[in-house]
């Protein structure tokens, strides 16, 4: 059975109770359809059995299987658990090759700055994207501007550059008439963290990408103590290529200010962030923290994913807005457990 897209959001609009938003995102983004504008799904119901069906046919590779009827009524009506985004266009859909997971970082083996490697970098991040995937991945293995390198140029044009050739490729990468999803950061001791951080101060650039600082702790106690701090390149080196030493209240002071001014860039307290990523207790073996997810709520190690859900808390409130009103925790646990 097809729908028209008439039809499809008659039937969302009447499901969502007149919240004529919800039923156009609804139709638009997540409705099963065809590359030929095909619509197999008339509203949330049926897109809910579908994901209940599918992971109801998995479930039945392992002991305990949850059956499609309680799956369904986890997730119907978006009351209870809310799968987020791609899973919810993906899961169980033959028409389209798209990602089950809502983003993924990614990052050469290595500190791999060659053009070779920033090509391959932006060639993953296209595949990725195209398939729904949003993508998050840090530019701190980049030697900075100035820095010598073997081709015609003599030098190396440093960070900037290449944040836009991969904002550019976010852009141009059309997802069901969405652009991607992109999560550029930096380390606060690479020498172009200060143009880095300037980048989207002008209109029209870098506009295909979040950006966010790595901030480190010597950083931030270097800015209390009113002490200088060093920069360099490369950013983990023993013996760097190239360091400089800088004021860091004046470069705190321009975070803050860009921030308010742009609303970015984000920042990451990375010392915290390695300190409490479980996966970092085995970076000697390649599970090493390097960037997170365009939302910036996930830190991920290279090629990691991120499945994403939501639970709705509301739901689970007796008596909401009464004096009676009381969690209930029984079904939570339940569901959690599921």
């Amino acid at each position: 059975v097809t729908y028209t897209v008439d039809e499809a959001y008659q039937a969302s609009l009447i499901y969502f109770k007149g919240d004529d938003l919800a039923a156009r995102v609804w139709v638009n983004k997540y409705a099963l359809k065809d590359s030929y504008g095909s619509i197999f799904e008339k509203n949330p119901d049926d897109m809910h059995k579908r994901i209940a069906s599918e992971i109801a046919r998995i479930e039945q590779r392992y002991p305990n299987p949850l059956s499609e009827e309680e799956i369904f009524e986890l997730i119907r009506n978006f009351k209870y658990i809310i799968p987020q985004g791609s899973p919810m266009t993906g899961i169980g859909n033959p028409y389209q090759i798209a990602s089950l997971s809502n983003c993924f970082v990614i990052g050469n083996d290595g500190d791999s700055d060659s053009y070779g490697g920033i090509m391959k970098i932006d060639q993953e991040q296209v595949q990725l994207m195209k398939r729904r995937g949003g993508v998050g991945h840090d530019l701190s293995h980049i030697r900075p501007k100035g820095s010598p390198v073997k081709n015609s140029a003599l030098t190396s044009t440093g960070i900037v550059p290449f944040m836009e050739r991969y904002s550019n490729s976010t852009r141009e990468v059309a997802q069901d008439g969405r652009r991607g999803a992109l999560m550029l950061s930096v380390a606060i001791k690479h020498p172009d963290a200060e143009d880095f951080i300037d980048a989207k101060l002008e209109q029209g650039k870098v506009t295909g990408a979040n950006v966010s600082v790595r901030i480190d702790d010597a950083f931030m106690k270097a800015v209390e103590s009113g002490q200088s701090y060093q920069q360099q390149y490369p950013i983990n080196s023993k013996t760097p290529l190239y360091k400089k030493d800088i004021d860091p209240s004046v470069l705190w002071k321009k975070i803050v200010y860009n921030a308010w001014r742009s609303a970015e860039p984000g920042i990451l307290f990375w010392d915290t962030i390695i300190r409490e990523s479980v996966p970092d207790c085995y970076a000697d073996l390649g599970y090493k923290t390097v960037s997170t997810n365009p939302c910036g709520e996930i830190p991920l190690c290279p090629y990691d994913s991120c499945r994403l859900l939501a639970i709705n808390l509301f739901s689970y409130v007796d008596q909401p807005f009464t004096a009676k009103a009381s969690f209930n925790w029984a079904l939570f646990k339940q569901h959690i457990n599921a």
